[in-house]
């Protein structure tokens, strides 16, 4: 499949064997070529830019024939200027008339945010706090919380940090935003705050500094000013009693798909992922936009390369500029750490078919489909417009997720090309194969397979309506597979910066 006239380079759908003749490209294959890598299909020169999607994916360290393998073995990333042509295509979104936008049966909170679940949250400030919190979480049987059947469970959430930072650092206030986000996050009815009691990030200084509100819904715990675990566990779990009894009077009601926040992400991709699961996450998004809802893309590693082409879709230089400068801030940020921004893909990403992480940005940047880019945030920071955004995040998976569910997001559409298992905890998570191998050999993971495009069964726009149909399934309550096998993430991992001291 040559996706574009100018591409230097064709992906293999399935393995070719050394000599295969493909007539559509007039050429025959001189070397074996790996199901979703890629050949040269015309020759390329030592220095020359490789080009796919109709964009530079890497240059040549040696010359390249036609017909043979182009990979790690023969392709290296280099510094190129990005034209980034700010608010150049950007288009006026085309809304759905009111009586013709979805809707889905969710929990109205006080504030206005709308859950698609209702648990009870547990939250830990520090990882000194954190086994305490899930022993909370345990303290309540299953037996007593089936009593509350309108209550989805209690969620403990610990993480590895919360002491040892500097004070007035750019990390606790990170950190903190964190933990609020969570707190305040409309899939929870009520949240538990659990502290030790002389952690930097203690629990009345979060409360302050982030503006929560404590009463009915947010309540706050200290080990040391309580006596120890046993003593902090009989007490939480008093207060999870009164919660349940408040939690399980909510009801879902009809809501509008304008309420629904979606944060996407892709793990684990392979060279289909650019072609099938990703463009199908975009089609969606569209229609969730068009309907007024949010689409939040994440992972500024892994848009490196392609944010020229979200900068055009911005609708102000404003918007655009804040997207570059996370950029340049992460060039920094890995330089100071002996690091390079585009030392991506990994290994599995790479077994794939992916080359370069300039390969990968160009694939990633399709599951945020074709509407303006409204805004861009800080990691965690609260997600309050509407439209298609970006957050900025690692590409790490699991600390991604945090941030964009920390800000709000109440569902989380995840692409693999290679398989995962891994579930937000409290969000409900869908997972999105690029290819019907990995979706039948991981079935009872997989939501969706998108692989059947591929084997032209169907088409983007028409998997992107069953996607759109399937996140409002599961917004009313259709469990997904990781929710089925009862396990998620157990624990968020918020992005840790800085020194801990």
């Amino acid at each position: 499949m040559r996706l574009r006239d100018e591409d230097s380079v064709a992906l293999a759908i399935r393995k070719l064997d050394q000599g295969t003749e493909i007539e559509e490209l007039n050429l025959t294959t001189g070397q074996e070529i790996p199901s979703g890598h890629k050949l040269a299909v015309k020759a390329i020169k030592k220095g020359e830019p490789i080009t796919k999607y109709g964009q530079v994916i890497g240059f040549a360290f040696e010359d390249i024939k036609v017909g043979c393998h182009v990979h790690t073995h023969n392709v290296e990333v280099k510094a190129f200027k990005r034209d980034y042509a700010f608010g150049s295509e950007t288009k006026e979104t085309e809304y759905l008339p009111e009586d013709q936008c979805a809707t889905f049966q969710g929990y109205l909170r006080p504030d206005g945010q709308v859950g698609t679940r209702n648990y009870l949250g547990v939250l830990a400030t520090v990882n000194c706090s954190a086994g305490v919190s899930h022993l909370l979480r345990r303290a309540i049987s299953q037996e007593e919380l089936a009593k509350f059947p309108n209550v989805d469970g209690i969620v403990a959430l610990g993480h590895g940090s919360g002491c040892c930072l500097p004070p007035d650092s750019e990390a606790l206030a990170q950190l903190r935003r964190t933990i609020a986000g969570f707190a305040r996050h409309p899939n929870f009815a009520g949240v538990l705050l659990v502290g030790l009691g002389c952690e930097v990030n203690l629990v009345d200084t979060l409360v302050e500094k982030e503006e929560l509100i404590t009463g009915p819904r947010l309540r706050t715990l200290n080990i040391q000013d309580l006596g120890g675990t046993g003593k902090t566990v009989e007490k939480g779990a008093e207060i999870l009693r009164e919660m349940l009894i408040q939690a399980n009077q909510q009801k879902r009601t009809p809501q509008p798909a304008s309420k629904l926040k979606v944060g996407l992400e892709c793990g684990g991709s392979d060279a289909y992922s650019g072609l099938t699961a990703n463009p199908t996450l975009g089609a969606a998004m569209d229609i969730l936009v068009k309907s007024g809802g949010t689409a939040v893309l994440s992972e500024t590693p892994e848009i490196y390369g392609a944010e020229h082409l979200l900068t055009r879709r911005a609708v102000s230089r404003e918007v655009g500029d804040k997207l570059v400068k996370r950029i340049r801030w992460w060039e920094e940020y890995t330089a100071q750490n002996g690091a390079q921004i585009n030392n991506n893909p990994t290994p599995g990403n790479k077994a794939g078919g992916i080359t370069t992480i300039l390969e990968k940005s160009l694939g990633a940047v399709a599951k945020g489909g074709s509407t303006n880019l409204v805004d861009v945030l800080l990691y965690a920071e609260p997600i309050t417009q509407k439209g298609f955004l970006f957050m900025d995040t690692p590409g790490y998976d699991v600390v991604s997720i945090t941030g964009m569910a920390a800000g709000g997001a109440n569902l989380i559409c995840f692409t693999t090309g290679r398989g995962t298992v891994y579930g937000c905890e409290a969000v409900p998570t869908l997972k999105l194969a690029s290819n019907s191998d990995i979706y039948n050999r991981l079935a009872e993971d997989m939501d969706v397979n998108c692989g059947t495009i591929l084997e032209g069964e169907t088409t983007i726009p028409e998997k992107g309506k069953e996607l759109f149909e399937l996140i409002l399934e599961t917004a009313s309550g259709k469990q997904t597979k990781n929710e089925k096998w009862g396990f998620t993430g157990h624990d968020m991992v918020p992005w840790h910066l800085g020194a801990v001291l």
